[in-house]
């Protein structure tokens, strides 16, 4: 990590945080040992190419639950299908670089298990469960790629209800129980590429469980037959509920919500130090109340003017 040398007083706290924790890094190129990001096919002893035989994708072909546009578009969600706004302008810039860092590219090294995308914050009513589901949503929309969007606020689930949909089994219920597959509980929606797993029954051993070894192998399944798959974790607070800071060993990427106005530094240090089992953290100001820019994305579409 660079040594902190503030060379004037930042202008916001999302700034300060970033130059503070180093916490907002550009996506790094290659490997450690200077490898590129695409490495040519494995060579055999007799020095021919040895081909690769893809996975087969899993297709799931069965029923879907309808989710309520209009509850979606009352709280202020990204609507699928719908106009062009502000919000979805936002998340359009926001999952560009967590895909890059999730696929990777020609210049550009993917991060392990960046597929795995952790979203918290220090403290509740901050914003993490609204930006959880509008990146689902934003992710959704991509023609490479669809999510899973994963309620594990285990204590408080709130994304079935943000979406109109009933409670059924989840992932604490399939780390507890061997004998539950996981895929049993995934709810898959009629928002092309958008599917649910829910939080499940919450139990008194919810750290310990998300601890075990299973935990790994149930999260492994859950992309193993489908490769162009986003896991999406909404986590508990991470200064609320011991749970984040486990599920943060278990993820490639952390989004870390700071409320403008209202998330300490202090907070958002401890918070940060949590999340130590997760190299890869960013910074999300959520709720602010101007640009100093002068941005507004989605004015150019007739949204905001």
């Amino acid at each position: 990590m660079n040594q902190y040398n503030p060379p004037r007083k930042p202008a916001s706290l999302l700034e300060r945080a970033g130059e503070i924790y180093d916490y907002i890094p550009a996506i790094r190129t290659g490997d450690q040992q200077g490898r590129p990001a695409e490495s040519s096919p494995p060579e055999n002893a007799s020095g021919h190419v040895t081909p690769v035989t893809p996975r087969p994708v899993e297709v799931y072909d069965g029923p879907r639950v309808i989710v309520d546009r209009d509850k979606l578009r009352e709280a202020g969600f990204i609507v699928p299908d719908g106009p062009v706004t502000g919000i979805s302008e936002e998340f359009r810039i926001i999952k560009r670089q967590l895909l890059l860092a999730a696929k990777g590219s020609q210049k550009v090294a993917p991060v392990r298990h960046g597929e795995r995308i952790l979203i918290c914050s220090a403290h509740p009513n901050e914003g993490k469960t609204f930006c959880a589901l509008n990146l689902a949503l934003s992710i959704a929309a991509e023609k490479d790629n669809e999510v899973l969007l994963v309620d594990a606020d285990f204590a408080k689930p709130s994304i079935l209800s943000s979406l109109g949909l009933e409670g059924s089994k989840g992932l604490m219920d399939a780390l507890a129980d061997p004998q539950l597959p996981v895929e049993s509980c995934i709810i898959h929606t009629d928002i092309p590429g958008l599917a649910i797993l829910p939080a499940g029954d919450q139990t008194n051993a919810d750290t310990e469980y998300l601890a075990s070894a299973r935990t790994e192998q149930v999260l492994n399944r859950l992309t193993q037959n489908n490769p162009h798959r986003i896991v999406i974790f909404d986590s508990p607070p991470a200064l609320s509920a011991s749970p984040a800071s486990v599920l943060a060993t278990h993820v490639g990427q952390v989004l870390m919500v700071v409320k403008a106005d209202e998330t300490t530094e202090s907070a958002l240090r401890d918070a940060l130090s949590l999340m130590g089992g997760c190299e890869h953290i960013q910074l999300l100001l959520n709720g602010t109340k101007f640009s100093p820019t002068g941005r507004r994305f989605g004015s150019y579409y007739g949204y905001g003017e």
